[in-house]
């Protein structure tokens, strides 16, 4: 089964930090719940894992993470990422992820994803509709967790990211300013909680069903 999901999630965190998170994978990978890069390959390929809980139960996908494309001109990355369980479930996934400027403020960028997954085994029973739910789901506990994690860089790195953008041959770069104290970054959990997600898409459900009869 194959779910295609493009989103936009505004940011109130300068394009330079946002990217300098984007750009870094095991931070990308820090900020996905559950998810954990356990072995660097190369330059471009690293070995991991996610855990997900569902009640007592840890189910836990071991893959593969490649990096396709890194464009510093555009603040983009094209990663590739295959996994699978123990019990013959299996998921892959192709994903373009942009830091878009946001032409209303410059002090806040759009971070935009187009993403194929196709999922096979058990968790494909599921259907379409509830995939992307349960995606949407995970998405925004992500953006959150990269939102903060952005954050809590130090604001010289947007501001050398400025100057280094502005500055010609013939310019002398300005002294970079003192770096201000970063925020930490807040902890991500261990593992995606399945019972929690399958909690609110009945919950979603009953109140989309009583919300249809009023």
């Amino acid at each position: 089964m194959e779910v295609k999901l493009d989103k936009r999630y505004p940011l109130d965190v300068d394009p330079a930090r946002a990217w300098a998170i984007l750009q870094d994978l095991k931070a990308v990978a820090g900020c996905m719940p559950g998810a954990e890069l356990t072995e660097q390959l190369s330059d471009t390929s690293y070995k991991g894992g996610v855990k997900v809980k569902v009640g007592p139960a840890v189910a836990q996908f071991g893959g593969q993470v490649d990096v396709l494309e890194k464009s510093e001109a555009e603040r983009k990355m094209v990663l590739r990422g295959k996994g699978a369980d123990k019990g013959g479930s299996s998921a892959s996934m192709d994903l373009s992820a942009t830091i878009e400027a946001d032409p209303a403020n410059p002090a806040h960028s759009v971070l935009h994803g187009d993403a194929a997954v196709i999922v096979n085994g058990k968790f494909a029973q599921f259907g379409g509709r509830m995939m992307v739910q349960v995606s949407d789901m995970i998405l925004v506990q992500f953006v959150e967790n990269f939102r903060q994690a952005a954050l809590a860089l130090p604001a010289s790195v947007a501001t050398a990211a400025d100057a280094a953008v502005a500055l010609d041959g013939s310019a002398a770069a300005a002294p970079a300013a003192a770096p201000a104290a970063p925020r930490q970054a807040p902890p991500v959990a261990k593992e995606i909680n399945g019972l929690a997600i399958v909690w609110a898409l009945i919950k979603g459900w009953w109140l989309g069903l009583f919300g249809k009869k009023a």
